[in-house]
């Protein structure tokens, strides 16, 4: 069956432990699919389910976050979503500042778009996973691709190198992939998401994923710098963005590949594995 997830974050983890590392995370009105379901590895009570994502990716989350409903996530799918551009975007009772709060959804979140809320400009009714309806800035929100948004590669390219930047600043969090907090792959992946393109949602070069292997030589902005457990975004200019806990950097930075410029990184540039591209 397929289950919505019904919280701003829904925590991944490799086991179903509250006490393991974060793995990955389901943000706001993202679909998944429910494999099984299983006890607190610790003996809490608390279910949980193994659950496979949209890009193929497998962990463990608790039941409680989903919404268990396989005909209103399969409906949701096939809904009007859109998705939330801002770094966090209220859902209120009413098309007013002083409306109550119903849940607040990150950049990448999805909601059903309803429509303009009468006479109130700017404002747009939405409708949540449990189906019921509020109100946020329309500006907030953006389209929800399920396929590459243009055929105009320069265009797609920009937009990459456009959707990494606003995570500048966000601090380095390990599974994370919001701005809350987000680590290297979950930089890259939720770039290509936001721009309708599933990439595989660790550091690697997989098979079967769009991304392939090019020479150094070839790349450009948008594409993949692989490093050992560590991905990167080319954007030009011999410079990357990525999500990086060393000390200083501590989040989501720009360093370059040109060992004279001042942001220039070599012990990355020395163990530099692969470059990829989807084109």
């Amino acid at each position: 069956m397929k289950a919505i997830a019904a919280k701003t974050i829904v925590p991944m983890r490799e086991k179903p432990s509250s006490e393991v590392s974060l793995d990955d995370e389901l943000l706001y009105g993202m679909v998944a699919e429910v494999l099984e379901e299983v006890p607190d590895a610790d003996g809490k009570e608390e279910t949980w389910v193994r659950i496979r994502t949209a890009y193929r990716y497998e962990a463990y989350c608790k039941k409680s976050d989903l919404l268990m409903d396989d005909k209103r996530a399969k409906a949701w799918e096939n809904a009007a979503l859109c998705v939330v551009m801002q770094p966090f975007a209220d859902v209120l009772s009413e098309p007013r500042v002083q409306g109550v709060c119903m849940e607040s959804v990150t950049r990448g979140g999805r909601l059903i778009r309803i429509g303009e809320a009468p006479d109130r400009e700017s404002w747009i009714e939405v409708e949540l996973a449990d189906g019921r309806r509020g109100y946020t800035k329309e500006k907030f929100l953006g389209p929800y691709y399920t396929e590459v948004f243009t055929d105009n590669e320069e265009v797609f390219r920009e937009r990459l190198v456009e959707m990494a930047k606003t995570y500048l600043g966000t601090q380095y969090r390990w599974g994370g992939k919001s701005p809350l907090g987000i680590d290297c792959s979950g930089l890259t992946s939720m770039s290509y998401m936001l721009c309708g393109v599933y990439i595989y949602r660790n550091a690697g070069l997989v098979p079967g994923f769009a991304v392939h292997e090019i020479a150094f030589e070839e790349k450009k902005p948008g594409d993949l710098l692989y490093f050992p457990g560590h991905i990167a975004m080319y954007i030009g200019d011999d410079r990357y963005i990525h999500s990086t806990g060393k000390n200083g950097s501590d989040g989501v930075v720009i360093n370059s590949l040109n060992p004279e410029h001042e942001d220039f990184r070599r012990d990355l540039l020395e163990i530099l594995e692969h470059v990829g591209s989807i084109f």
